[in-house]
C-alpha cells in the first residue's frame, strides 16, 4: 500500500468520523432537552456546549469533505474562500450568542437568573449564525470546480473570452 493511499484513508476515517461525532453531539443535546435531562429550564450551558462543539465537528467534517472533491491542484476561487469565511462568521456567531449570558452580553445575567440559559433573542442569533454557516458552505460547495483561471480574468488583461 502506497504512502497517499493510507494518507487518503486516514483523512477519510477524519472527515466521516467529524461528520458523526458532530451530528451525535446535536442529537444528544437536543435529545437531552427533549427528554429534560437539562439541569436549568431551557436550553442550558452544558447543552449549548455540546450542541457548538456539534456544529463545529460537523462543519469541520463538511468542509474535508468538500475539499477532498476537488482536485488537489485546482487554486480556489474567491467565492469559495468567501464562503469559508461566511461560514467561519456564523460559527462564531453561533459561539457568541450561545454563551452570551456566560460572557455577561445576554439577557439572563446573575443575579436576576440563578443559571444562564439560552432565551429567544439568542436562539434567533443562533438561528442567524446557523444561516451564515449554511450560505458558506452553499457558496464554498457552487464554486468554481477544477478550473484553473476565473471566468472573469478578462477584466485584469483585457482579452475576451
Amino acid at each position: 500500500m502506497s504512502n497517499s493511499n493510507k494518507v487518503l484513508r486516514i483523512r477519510r476515517a477524519v472527515t466521516v468520523g467529524l461528520i458523526l461525532l458532530g451530528v451525535f453531539l446535536i442529537i444528544a443535546a437536543i435529545v437531552a432537552e427533549l427528554v429534560g435531562l437539562g439541569p436549568t429550564p431551557g436550553f442550558g450551558v452544558l447543552q449549548t456546549l455540546v450542541f457548538l462543539l456539534g456544529i463545529t465537528a460537523l462543519t469541520i467534517g463538511i468542509y474535508l469533505y468538500l475539499r477532498a472533491r476537488r482536485p488537489a491542484d485546482a487554486p480556489r476561487s474567491l467565492q469559495a474562500e468567501i464562503g469559508i469565511r461566511l461560514s467561519a462568521t456564523g460559527l462564531v456567531l453561533c459561539y457568541v450568542s450561545g454563551f452570551a449570558d456566560l460572557i455577561r452580553i445576554g439577557t439572563h445575567i446573575a443575579p436576576e437568573f440563578d443559571r444562564p440559559f439560552i432565551g429567544p433573542l439568542q436562539l434567533g442569533s443562533l438561528g442567524i449564525g446557523l444561516l451564515m454557516l449554511v450560505g458558506g458552505m452553499a457558496l464554498h460547495y457552487t464554486s468554481r470546480g477544477p478550473r484553473q483561471t476565473s471566468s472573469l480574468e478578462f477584466i485584469l488583461n483585457g482579452k475576451k473570452e
